[in-house]
């Protein structure tokens, strides 16, 4: 959807001061009000009003026990200085940058609270507010003035504050939404012309890009997506560009955006609330950012009391949560506020998108994080959280886990499939040590030992799809750790004559060791490959193959399966050429499969071959053999 403006009707009035009968006065004297005891309520992010802040810390020797409350703020944080810390103590929600030391250092309070939470707290006045600090546009010629990028819960504390404290800025954005505030809300209004706190753009990292790419991979056309705080949220948007008919729903927003919306990807049709409308709370970014939302109708800044309701969340069908973690243990519990006793962040929208999400028709929520942190010194996979960390995303709640090395899902799968999924995606350095210690914990059996040197998960450009006539996609790709209860499930759908074919005679079950030897492989002496279709689960497979290498001969052992409703619809022809091409690209010479002399698909499949096929029927078995060209 193109970007909508509408500024005949909603432009600020430049000599606003001289119509509306209102308090102004200049942040000295504004902040005067302000007194010993008081709880002084800052507006978040970018919308910091930094003189009014500067102005109240210029008295810091008048004033003591002055409590800030804030959420999460960009810009600077001039208060949070130990040297003032009797003048002023910070009590935040969200522990940004700016106020990390002081809140390290026990002279500051982090209350960690669900986001959808925070508006209760100040409308109960469980945290009462004496003052609201802010920033609005000037008021249009009905005097209303937007609170521009933060709406979220300043809203809220202007509702419930005794005073309220403006700084009026022109270059504030006018934004649509719940953020227009009537001129005579306010107590005090201080005219202000400087620009906003601007937040550059984030380092983009090679881990990060391919973090982005799988998720990337889980996001359907027609989604609706939420996009949290953190680099990979942010980065994310430039990987979604060729998606179809996004909808955007999401308590923050970053200057990628812009070039998002631009490429057409977000247009909100399929949106079951809001439609065409780009919902959020607030936004931090630069000018670039600033200047498209300004009296642009697509964007919508709400109240965090429906942003973040995960009833509203989990109305949108296909709603799609992406958030980060510091570290994730081997049964799936995720931290994300802290490292260990030391905060680092808050919880967020975290938990409010997780849940709406998961109830969502469709929906996905997603924690992504690399692999490692401090340079690769360290596992965010760990055997259990670090000692003080606090669990942020239940083990109940998680659902997709991202890092660069893969995609593991844990919904539903027991405590064994969870640690096992997520050593396949730790870094290859510590796969080895997260193993032995989940047999040592009890989390997998004792068997599973004997897969450490078989951890590994294919490469990522070693997938394709096949077209059918009927227009039906199938994804072929390497077998994955993860896929042993799919490979179970594949197993007992077959027919006894398939089965028959397929290992040589009639198995009743399918033993786990022989479920191990399929999906523990190392990808180059011995090669899988699934075929799947998408499912209520994420995805069901349909056929298998693979091959075992003989190092003397430099030929592999190729064999094939594919799902009795699958077959004879050219599926077997495409997986062994495409199996031949990974053998080729390894060097290998050629196939070998042994198949019963009346199994007469598979003995055309390897007709199929770009090369010379000899047969040698030995009884009721032909010994067939076909060199690569």
């Amino acid at each position: 959807m193109a970007e909508t403006k509408n500024k005949k009707n909603n432009k600020n009035m430049p000599d606003w001061q001289s119509k509306f009968n209102v308090a102004v006065e200049t942040a000295e004297e504004a902040v005067r009000k302000i007194a010993p005891g008081h709880r002084v309520f800052i507006a978040t992010g970018c919308a910091q009003p930094l003189k009014l802040i500067k102005a109240m810390v210029a008295r810091s020797d008048e004033l003591v026990d002055v409590e800030i409350i804030q959420l999460l703020t960009m810009g600077e944080a001039p208060y949070a200085k130990k040297e003032l810390a009797d003048s002023f103590r910070v009590n935040s929600f969200f522990v940004s940058e700016n106020i990390h030391e002081i809140v390290k250092a026990g002279l500051g309070s982090y209350t960690p609270i669900l986001l959808s939470d925070i508006p209760r707290l100040f409308t109960n006045c469980q945290v009462p507010l004496d003052v609201a600090l802010i920033q609005v546009t000037p008021p249009d010629e009905e005097g209303m003035c937007s609170l521009g990028i933060s709406v979220d819960v300043v809203k809220a504390a202007v509702e419930n504050s005794k005073l309220v404290i403006a700084q009026v800025n022109p270059q504030m954005p006018r934004t649509y939404g719940d953020g227009m505030i009537n001129i005579y809300e306010m107590n005090v209004l201080v005219p202000v012309d400087e620009p906003l706190v601007e937040s550059p753009p984030m380092e983009v990292t090679d881990e990060i890009k391919q973090i982005c790419e799988y998720i990337s991979a889980l996001i359907e056309n027609g989604s609706t997506i939420q996009l949290g705080v953190g680099k990979v949220p942010q980065v994310l948007m430039d990987y979604l560009a060729d998606k179809k008919d996004l909808g955007v729903h999401t308590e923050i927003l970053s200057d990628r955006i812009v070039d998002l919306v631009k490429s057409g990807a977000v247009t909100g049709k399929r949106k079951s609330l809001d439609r065409g409308k780009i919902v959020t709370s607030f936004c931090f970014g630069t000018r670039k950012l600033y200047d498209f939302i300004d009296n642009n109708k697509m964007f919508s800044f709400r109240r965090t009391e429906y942003v973040n309701d995960p009833s509203i969340i989990s109305q949108h069908n296909k709603m799609v949560a992406v958030n980060t973690a510091i570290e994730i243990d081997l049964t799936g519990q995720a931290c994300s506020d802290s490292l260990g006793t030391e905060f680092k962040s808050g919880i967020g929208g975290q938990a409010d998108f997780n849940r709406g999400a998961n109830r969502s028709e469709g929906g996905k929520s997603i924690l992504a994080m690399p692999s490692t942190a401090k340079g690769g010194t360290v596992s965010r996979i760990v055997p259990y959280l670090s000692q003080g960390a606090g669990v942020v995303t239940t083990r109940g709640d998680i659902h997709y886990v991202v890092t660069e090395y893969g995609t593991a899902y844990l919904h539903g799968k027991s405590i064994q499939d969870r640690a096992m999924a997520l050593i396949s995606i730790a870094h290859p350095d510590y796969r080895a040590d997260l193993l032995k210690k989940a047999v040592e914990l009890g989390y997998v059996v004792p068997e599973l030992a004997g897969v450490e040197g078989k951890l590994f998960v294919y490469p990522k450009e070693l997938t394709t799809t096949m077209l059918m006539e009927d227009g039906t996609k199938i994804k072929f790709r390497p077998i994955h750790p993860t896929d042993s209860g799919k490979m179970k499930d594949l197993f007992y759908k077959l027919s006894e004559g398939t089965i028959y074919y397929r290992f040589g005679w009639q198995m009743k079950r399918l033993p786990q060791k022989q479920i191990q030897d399929f999906v523990y492989i190392d990808h180059r002496n011995e090669v899988a490959i699934v075929g799947t279709i998408p499912a209520s689960t994420g995805e069901e497979i349909i056929a298998f193959g693979g091959y075992y290498l003989d190092k003397k001969s430099n030929r592999a052992e190729v064999a094939l399966v594919v799902l009795d409703e699958w077959q004879n619809k050219g599926i077997g022809s495409f997986m062994i050429k495409y199996l031949a091409r990974i053998a080729q690209k390894d060097g290998i010479g050629g196939f070998t499969a042994e198949i019963h002399a009346t199994n007469k698909t598979m003995q055309t499949v390897m007709h199929k071959l770009n090369g010379k096929v000899e047969s040698i029927l030995g009884g009721s078995i032909y010994s067939m053999r076909s060199d690569f060209l």
